[in-house]
């Protein structure tokens, strides 16, 4: 993002001059950047990385298992431990019996299913506060140490805020299914989603545009203009990503599982068997198939053509490597992607499809942080 005001380099030594970025002013004039902080931070923001990647996995599992309404209720300290005792199963699982899953999708399961269920949504949740840790008590302790950048410090704290965000989400989340419903609604799983990927955006982005720098060079996070195509490849694999969340609110995969056409033809013959035709779009499971999959095509396109301009009319190794990972990944995440659809959406491979929709976001992002634009002016990150 282009600076609102000019950077003065100090000399080796000198202390460090005001800047702006568009994030927020660096009034800190004491504040002296160096590279063991930016390092500091940036292995925290990987961690960070690691950790989302971890959630959404087993988040995944969660759901292609049906297991996420097996804990009714929310129970952020006690809830770490599962039920310890023979008669603590009994109890959670005649709480689970009063909702309309266990009484139909699940009709007449025994209490050893049911452990199978709720070790994967309580493992889901334990992940899911391990991520919280990993955010929040890495942020304050740099934040105390003063390794954060100014321009960077208010960037940073969104993520403790959108972290407990998606706890308060996935809970509201789960109470969907509670009381009418046989599984959660589609809208709120997106929405879950969306939030943990926002999550992973923020800190993926900022540590690809935090570069390894010199201590005399330790005020520039980038010398460079992001390159705006991969931005706009990112945002439209950060859509992809969401349509897949209604196909799997839906069990939109479990439909027309064939490839290339569906029901024979290249729109299903049920795309809009409801009304109004809006409802198609997110409640439709062979709509929100469709859509899935043809947005997805459409972005392997556009992600093969553009990353072979750019290989190809690049003089930086590092830029040319980066869009080849574009490269590989979006071919290997559609493969997945039809193999799991062919196959009837077995668990082990629509889990790696799911980690393929993050890999590929991620080699967008890294593409657009490294194949910048050099410019005479300061970025911020």
């Amino acid at each position: 993002m282009t600076s609102l005001g000019p950077a003065i380099d100090p000399a080796p030594g000198a202390a460090h001059a005001p800047w702006r970025t568009t994030i927020v002013e660096d009034i800190d004039v004491t504040h002296v950047p160096s590279a063991s902080n930016d390092r500091a931070v940036r292995r925290w923001l990987y961690a960070t990385m690691l950790s989302v990647i971890a959630v959404l996995v087993v988040g995944g599992i969660t759901r292609l298992t049906e297991s996420g309404l097996s804990i009714t209720v929310w129970k952020p300290i006690t809830g770490v431990l599962p039920p310890l005792s023979e008669s603590a199963w009994q109890h959670a699982f005649e709480q689970y019996q009063q909702i309309p899953e266990a009484q139909t999708v699940h009709a007449g399961i025994t209490l050893d299913k049911f452990k199978s269920l709720f070790f994967w949504e309580w493992a889901h949740r334990l992940v899911a506060r391990l991520v919280g840790l990993v955010i929040a008590i890495p942020f304050f302790v740099l934040l105390l140490r003063g390794c954060i950048r100014p321009s960077l410090r208010l960037r940073m704290a969104n993520l403790p805020l959108l972290v407990t965000l998606q706890g308060a989400m996935g809970w509201y989340m789960v109470q969907s299914g509670l009381s009418e419903r046989t599984s959660v609604s589609q809208y709120r799983l997106t929405a879950h989603l969306a939030l943990a990927i926002v999550i992973y955006v923020v800190a993926a982005w900022t540590a690809f545009r935090l570069h390894p720098s010199s201590e005399s060079d330790a005020v520039a996070i980038d010398h460079t203009a992001p390159n705006g195509s991969a931005i706009a490849l990112s945002v439209l694999v950060f859509v992809v990503i969401l349509t897949g969340g209604f196909v799997a609110g839906l069990d939109a995969g479990l439909v027309y599982n064939t490839f290339p056409l569906m029901g024979g033809s290249v729109v299903p013959p049920t795309y809009g068997d409801l009304a109004p035709l809006w409802r198609n779009w997110f409640e439709n499971p062979a709509a929100v198939q469709f859509h899935h999959r043809t947005l997805a095509l459409i972005t392997l396109g556009l992600a093969l053509w553009y990353a072979w301009r750019r290989r190809a009319a690049s003089t930086d190794a590092t830029a040319r490597r980066a869009w080849m990972y574009v490269q590989l990944a979006g071919v290997a995440q559609v493969t997945l992607g039809v193999a799991t659809l062919l196959l009837h959406v077995p668990i082990p491979l629509a889990a790696l499809h799911q980690a393929g929709a993050v890999a590929l976001l991620t080699a967008t992002m890294y593409a657009g942080a490294r194949d910048g634009v050099v410019r005479s002016g300061r970025a911020g990150a």
